[in-house]
């Protein structure tokens, strides 16, 4: 089941994928809601609405499992060679901002103040069942769906605000696609290998030319594991979003900037468009525009430390 959200003669609908067509869902029918529930509305062409994003997540987990991945932008971002040995402990994931998610087709706006921005391909496990402190078998259960995630990334931003050795926090608070629809884990099945881990073709695109692909079979951890880790000491809710980590093999930019030492393709500018394509969930396109001037802000304050 192929599930979306989208805009129709000023209302918001929820409804189900067909071909080329989609038909809505019963008025109020959530994403998490729709398997079960057949639609309503008549078939309409998917070119005659807007793709919203195929849900609002309360919480957006992203993590990094892509052991090319982790090297290539590694090596671009502080000049270090390898993968941390710490890296292979567990799926470590940051939190990112659920109030910048952006439809498939939306525009991208340049984050205040970068001049180097990035494209990141990913896929999302969508979470439809609660739970805590899981085991990977009881987390397949819990995982509703899968959709298209691309973490739009200000590598400027990002390099210098994580020698603080926190964040990474305004390099990736811009936006964060999420689309074209939300693909439920049944339709993917199909796909999974004897190691549990789902074979999908990833392909990333910068106008027209492809500067990556990969297959998401070459995550580090499965997704389940992922969502038992999340789960582990708290509580995983419907809707939060689980961000597999950039693919390696050019899924994004500052990979390539590292593996090749010189940042070719160049950073992403105004006009330029990215396409993001994964086997089975579809495609994302969305094209850069010019974003706001930084509001200006003092530097910290050098105090002098005196004690009471």
């Amino acid at each position: 089941m192929r599930i979306a959200t989208y805009l129709y003669e000023g209302r918001r609908h929820c409804g189900v994928v067909e071909g080329t067509v989609v038909r809505a869902l019963p008025d109020g029918t959530s994403p998490l809601d729709a398997p079960g529930i057949g639609p309503v509305g008549p078939a309409l062409p998917l070119a005659d609405v807007r793709l919203l994003p195929p849900l609002e997540p309360p919480t957006i987990r992203d993590f990094v499992t892509f052991e090319e991945h982790v090297e290539g932008v590694r090596r671009s971002v502080d000049g270090a060679g390898g993968v941390p040995e710490a890296w292979y402990d567990a799926p470590t994931f940051y939190f990112t901002n659920p109030y910048a998610v952006i439809g498939p087709y939306d525009d991208i706006p340049v984050p205040p103040g970068s001049q180097a921005l990035d494209f990141e391909l990913e896929v999302a496990a969508v979470i439809g069942r609660e739970g805590r402190d899981l085991t990977p078998e009881q987390a397949r259960d819990h995982i509703i769906g899968y959709t298209i995630l691309n973490d739009w990334s200000a590598r400027d931003l990002q390099s210098r605000e994580m020698q603080v050795r926190l964040g990474p926090c305004k390099g990736k608070d811009t936006a964060a696609t999420l689309g074209p629809y939300l693909v439920t884990a049944d339709e993917l099945e199909p796909y999974r290998d004897p190691d549990g881990f789902l074979r999908l073709a990833l392909t990333a695109e910068v106008n027209g030319d492809v500067v990556g692909k990969d297959l998401l079979s070459n995550m580090s951890w499965t997704f389940e594991e992922m969502v038992a880790y999340a789960s582990r000491g708290t509580v995983v809710r419907p809707g939060d979003v689980l961000g597999s980590g950039t693919c390696g093999n050019g899924g994004c930019l500052a990979e390539l900037w590292g593996v090749r030492g010189e940042s070719a393709p160049p950073p992403l500018k105004p006009g330029d468009t990215v396409k993001l394509t994964v086997e089975g969930i579809g495609s994302v396109t969305n094209t850069v525009v010019a974003g706001a001037d930084p509001v200006p802000l003092p530097t910290a304050r050098r105090r002098t430390r005196e004690r009471p």
